[in-house]
């Protein structure tokens, strides 16, 4: 039978740097200055389908991807939301757009997830051909921090498992993903259980917590860094071995005995495979480079994405998605979602 410590072993060549154990590695940009349009392309905006709403991560990056790009090249981006089912029904409609590169992708670790659970035929590292990865980063617990409940990870851990199941925390909407499964390695470790409340749009799920609907958050410090900024949330559990510099008074996974490896978030852009090569280059040129523009470099800052190494190449990012479909095979067979 596989084990929970056999799991992180899996995990761990997919997600170096994790423990931050060192300073991150810094990615060097190594990119041509320029590179010609190939026979004109493009001619006109390309459109970016986001399975996502345009208030969470998703929507942010994106935006912050745009910006970058349209500075760069000169041509827009026009981005296109369509949230539901944790990313498949965005995914099914890009996957119904040509393969001409008008039409470019946004999507987070979900869809490896999706395609290993079988909720979604789309692998994202064959079906897809990833043009950058542009954000890795870790997952934090929330609490509001007017709460007179509880105050801390040790305080809230004593009062959920009192409550005996019906306490609140607002997550992502499908079985098996990345934030599913390691707040079910939490609460077993602890031993208690929580009423996971899903939310597809990050609006709604961030709503939630500051209007007292939930107890807790599960989510990524990037995507509430106005609600940190304001002092509405405040983490009590940081989802990573060390606790980083940026949250230092934030008990880590080591300082209350927590040993599983941690899953990560991961965020990219891609296109179908079947693009014409020559459009694919310039795109793989394109949205490589807009990585290093000043823009996203300080857009990822300011939603600490520096933290951990972001940038993954075309090649990279295959080798990130398939060690971390690996990864998720084995938690699933465990768990009993797949033979």
């Amino acid at each position: 039978m596989v084990t929970r410590r056999d799991i992180g072993k899996l995990f761990a060549g997919a997600l170096l740097g994790a423990t931050l154990a060192l300073p991150a590695l810094a990615a060097e940009d190594t990119l041509p200055a320029s590179m010609d349009k190939p026979g004109g392309f493009p001619e006109r905006p390309l459109n970016m389908i986001v399975p996502y709403g345009p208030g969470g991560g998703s929507g942010q990056v994106s935006r912050a991807m745009v910006q970058a790009f349209t500075e760069l090249t000169g041509v827009g981006v026009n981005p296109d939301y369509k949230p539901g089912g944790s990313g498949i029904v965005g995914l099914g409609n890009y996957m119904a757009a040509p393969a001409d590169g008008y039409t470019v992708l946004e999507h987070i670790d979900d869809a490896t997830s999706a395609y290993v659970s079988g909720s979604s035929g789309v692998n994202p590292a064959s079906d897809l051909v990833p043009l950058v990865i542009s954000q890795i980063t870790f997952s934090q617990i929330y609490i509001r921090s007017s709460e007179d409940r509880f105050s801390d990870w040790a305080t809230f851990v004593a009062w959920a498992k009192a409550q005996d199941g019906k306490a609140t925390i607002a997550n992502v909407s499908r079985e098996g993903s990345m934030e599913r499964i390691n707040l079910k390695m939490v609460m077993d470790h602890f031993g208690f259980d929580m009423q996971q409340i899903s939310f597809d749009k990050g609006g709604p799920r961030y709503g939630a917590l500051k209007g007292g609907q939930v107890d807790a958050l599960f989510e990524q410090p990037g995507d509430v860094r106005g609600f940190l900024d304001s002092g509405d949330f405040k983490p009590i559990l940081t989802l990573l071995k060390e606790r980083p510099a940026a949250f230092a008074e934030v008990p880590a996974m080591g300082d209350v005995g927590l040993t599983f490896e941690p899953l990560m978030r991961f965020r990219g852009f891609y296109v179908k495979k079947g693009v014409p090569e020559d459009r694919l280059e310039w795109l793989q040129w394109a949205f490589q480079k807009a990585y290093f523009q000043p823009s996203y470099q300080a857009y990822n800052k300011s939603k600490f994405m520096d933290l951990i190494d972001s940038f993954r190449d075309t090649a990279g990012a295959v080798e990130l998605i398939n060690q971390t479909a690996e990864g998720y095979k084995a938690v699933y067979k465990e768990m009993g979602l797949i033979k």
